[in-house]
């Protein structure tokens, strides 16, 4: 990727480069001349939506400004989920669809999403066609005058189109008799999420919604769950929901207050669809995060793995080229490709509620499908992502997965948002795994660490 974009669209500090109000300005300006440009329409129109960041309302701005300097029309819809921007993007009939959010990340940073008109993260090419117009110096004089300049209004009823559409993926079905408890990160879906869940019949206890521009994802939602897990053992709930920042991923718990992680979600569901004849040719998409258990439970159902470089574009780019309906990644970015493009956290919960109102089972007696071996992760900050291959580390990491063989896993890779390098072993022994994880990161903080 190139100096702009990532594994997951821009990303970076609030008023820092790129995440400044003058760079934002002529990132609209880029979307809107390449798209201006794909589309041959004198004024093509934008949505733009974002998560509970105090820094949206200025960057929101800039973004439009630059939009409509191109001579393209924006649709504001303010908070809202990043899958309810993929939505709408379609619905409104609009050109593409611009979320700021930096998802699950803390409150000072910010982030440009990209969806196309059909609801799709853009591709690799088109991300660079953009990029290279923001370095260019064609965008600081590329603009137009009088009527041709772009204007931008307000959609009063995005809220009501996106939770009927949300409502619809699994017709309505009742929620009543079940008392769910609801964390919504203090983020995008704190005025969505409860409505659906509420006008599905379900008695909810709303963790999280009062966002207040600082406390988004802040000791709350699905990297924080732990308030949800008490909540949920206190309250009798039969199931805790926790959303992150964006509402595009979602981890659960049980009745009993343990974590059902994505593998489990998507090993429930999976074996649901297989059992219903809905899961197309029995295969199932994931990353090369998911837990080891999660392929032996697949195995065992014969229900075909496939795995993905890290992230969900890659899940749903694997998806897409070959038609399959079920994907996502441990973190709890699901894909029901059936209903949504991208992944929905809200959608996913449905669908896992789904599941247990036709089994009428509990969600700890559905989770026993699959078991997760021991895993442990450490994050070390780096200040450079050098190839690990050529770095001393590297002789670490091949002797802890000889010692391993098969019966565990190493997985040492950047993270592709930050300036992160994770450590993952999977194996039996819980105590011998963070032995060799500590080890690794010992190795690296000293040769990379920042």
């Amino acid at each position: 990727m190139g100096k702009l974009f990532g594994t997951d669209g821009i990303r970076g500090v609030a008023n820092v480069y790129p995440m400044v109000p003058e760079e934002v300005l002529n990132i609209g300006k880029a979307v809107a001349y390449v798209f201006k440009e794909k589309c041959g329409k004198k004024k093509p129109k934008f949505v733009i939506g974002k998560d509970t960041r105090l820094s949206g309302y200025m960057l929101e701005n800039a973004l439009a400004s630059g939009i409509a300097s191109v001579g393209a029309d924006v649709l504001l819809v303010g908070p809202m989920p990043t899958p309810a921007i993929a939505h709408l993007t379609k619905s409104l009939n609009a050109d593409a669809g611009i979320v700021l959010s930096a998802s699950h990340n803390p409150a000072e940073d910010n982030g440009i999403k990209i969806f196309s008109e059909d609801g799709h993260k853009l591709p690799d090419s088109v991300e660079d066609e953009i990029e290279k117009y923001v370095l260019s110096e064609k965008v600081k004089t590329e603009h137009v005058k009088g009527d041709l300049i772009g204007k931008a209004h307000r959609v009063d009823d995005a809220k009501g189109r996106y939770i009927e559409f949300v409502k619809a993926s699994v017709n309505s079905m009742s929620l009543k008799g079940l008392k769910i408890v609801l964390d919504c990160a203090n983020g995008a879906a704190y005025n969505t999420a409860p409505h659906i869940l509420k006008e599905l019949g379900a008695e909810v206890i709303v963790l999280n919604d009062k966002p207040d521009g600082l406390n988004i994802n802040l000791d709350c939602g699905a990297l924080h769950p732990e308030k949800m897990m008490d909540v949920v053992k206190k309250e009798k709930a039969d199931i805790g929901i926790a959303l992150d920042g964006d509402a595009d991923r979602v981890i659960v718990c049980d009745e009993k207050g343990r974590i059902v992680d994505g593998d489990h979600i998507i090993a429930i569901c999976a074996i649901q669809m297989k059992e219903n004849g809905t899961l197309k040719k029995n295969h199932v998409v994931v990353t090369i995060m998911a837990n080891k258990g999660f392929d032996i439970a697949m195995e065992k159902k014969k229900i075909k793995v496939v795995k993905t470089k890290v992230g969900d574009r890659h899940v749903v780019d694997e998806m897409r080229k070959k038609g399959y309906l079920l994907g996502g990644e441990q973190s709890g970015h699901i894909i029901f490709s059936n209903y949504t493009t991208t992944g929905d956290g809200i959608i996913s919960a449905l669908q896992l509620l789904k599941v247990i109102k036709e089994k009428r089972a509990k969600l700890s007696k559905l989770a026993e499908c699959m078991n997760s071996l021991p895993q442990v992760l450490v994050n070390i900050e780096v200040n450079d992502k050098k190839d690990i291959r050529r770095l001393k580390v590297y002789k670490d990491i091949k002797s802890a997965e000889l010692k391993l063989g098969e019966k565990g896993r190493v997985l040492v890779r950047y993270s592709g948002t930050q300036k992160l390098c994770r450590i993952m072993i999977e194996g039996e022994n819980k105590r011998e795994i963070q032995k060799m994880a500590n080890g690794i990161a010992k190795v690296m903080k000293k040769e990379i660490g920042a």
